[in-house]
């Protein structure tokens, strides 16, 4: 059986290890989630490490998917951090291993950035693929909208530039107006 779980930056760090693995080898399988090949797996459990203040200021949020043995997917949620664009979030690093796909993982984890966004007061969430990739299947039968796509965006694990196709969801009232954001490092404007 697998669960879903949101985890505190002092709980990534002690996924770190399982997570850079899953990392390694979603990189080795040919994914494009922002790591080029061969991937170190302590450099992987480094940057899963960095990422654990984010998760603690609240700035970016993760899930894993866990079965009786190991972590066998996850996904991260980053708040929009300018003003303007504070009723969104970016759908970022949504991993499952090769074993445990075709078996709800990725949409479990997708539907549980959805209802934490909706808890949030957040409308609209955003997200990129590399296009033509298995993962487009499976955002589009989970509701997600494609508007666009671009030439020679990202590398692949290989290096090889590759489109990318963008997807939203709106997740909530689409109307209304940007609110005031008073947290940590969204003041300052690092990710837009």
């Amino acid at each position: 059986m697998t669960e879903i779980v949101p985890v505190t930056g002092p709980e990534l760090v002690t996924y770190a290890d399982e997570l850079a693995a899953l990392l390694v080898e979603t990189v080795e399988g040919g994914s494009s989630v922002g790591f080029l090949a061969p991937l170190d797996r302590e450099a992987a459990a480094d940057w899963w490490r960095r990422r654990a203040a984010l998760v603690e200021s609240g700035d970016h949020r993760v899930w894993i998917a866990r079965d009786d043995e190991r972590v066998v997917g996850t996904v991260g949620m980053v708040r929009a951090a300018l003003p303007n664009a504070r009723h969104r979030a970016e759908v970022a690093k949504l991993m499952v291993r090769p074993s445990a796909r075709g078996l709800g993982v990725g949409r479990a984890l997708l539907a549980a950035v959805e209802r934490s966004a909706a808890a949030d007061g957040l409308s609209l969430l955003v997200l990129d693929t590399e296009t033509g990739s298995l993962a487009e299947e499976l955002y589009r039968s989970a509701g997600w909208t494609e508007c666009g796509s671009i030439p020679a965006y990202a590398g692949d694990p290989s290096g090889a530039l590759k489109a990318t196709t963008f997807y939203y969801r709106v997740i909530g009232p689409s109307t209304g107006t940007a609110r005031q954001w008073t947290g940590t490092s969204h003041d300052r404007g690092e990710h837009a």
